[in-house]
């Protein structure tokens, strides 16, 4: 039997997600104590996690990151901010899918099935979690996280998906046309800036790690992750 962690403040909408989905067979643990998530979801081992954006103390976002850094289940954001950014936020957090409230109990039941599917029944491609490692430059991209030297950043989305393409292809060029269509499914409506921008923020990240200058801008061309600086 699975076990669903419902972490949603409003509680009345909680004990229906509760009363639905154990008709369904499903194990249900609802989150009580907004300040004791991670003992709780440490607790319960789920499945999966329905978690709210709008939460006492701490939001649902910051959550999702502290979720993501020890476990890559499923975790599907619940809530009634519809807003295109706060699903970017939500997936860029970690999060796997977003459901906006009022919502038919019938859809999240068969998103819950569908995703759990995915990560650990027919559709379930590989349980072993993926790994890139380079110069002792580990990065879990699953997780968005980089390890290096005892230590580890948290990166967001579009800055895991960026550096493993660097990772991907150390020593050589990756044009800046790659990286745009890798972050972004239309990159016309994207400012020529935007790139920049998370090139610095993944350079920043790694010289707080202790590497410096290993990410290369080749003019003209794109970047190149250099795996042979003195940096590593």
């Amino acid at each position: 039997m699975d076990t669903i962690l419902i972490v949603e403040d409003d509680a009345k909408l909680a004990d229906l997600l509760d009363a639905y989905l154990s008709k369904y067979d499903f194990h249900t643990v609802v989150v009580e104590d907004f300040n004791r998530v991670l003992e709780t979801f440490e607790q319960a081992a789920p499945s999966l996690v329905l978690l709210d954006v709008n939460l006492p103390r701490y939001d649902g976002f910051y959550w999702c990151r502290q979720l993501r850094k020890s476990s890559l289940c499923p975790i599907l954001f619940i809530s009634a901010r519809d807003s295109g950014m706060d699903q970017v936020m939500a997936l860029e957090n970690g999060g796997d899918d977003y459901i906006t409230k009022p919502f038919q109990y019938e859809v999240v039941l068969a998103k819950i099935r569908s995703h759990l599917r995915r990560a650990y029944g027919s559709y379930a491609q590989n349980q072993e979690e993926r790994k890139l490692e380079t110069g002792g430059l580990t990065l879990l991209p699953e997780r968005y996280i980089i390890q290096y030297a005892g230590q580890s950043a948290e990166l967001t989305q579009k800055e895991a998906v960026l550096l493993e393409a660097l990772m991907l292809k150390e020593g050589r060029v990756v044009t800046r046309e790659r990286l745009l269509d890798l972050m972004w499914e239309d990159q016309h409506f994207i400012d020529d800036n935007t790139l920049n921008v998370y090139i610095t923020r993944v350079r920043k990240k790694l010289k707080d790690l202790g590497l410096e200058e290993i990410v290369e801008t080749v003019r003209g061309a794109g970047y190149r992750l250099s795996a042979s600086g003195d940096s590593l």
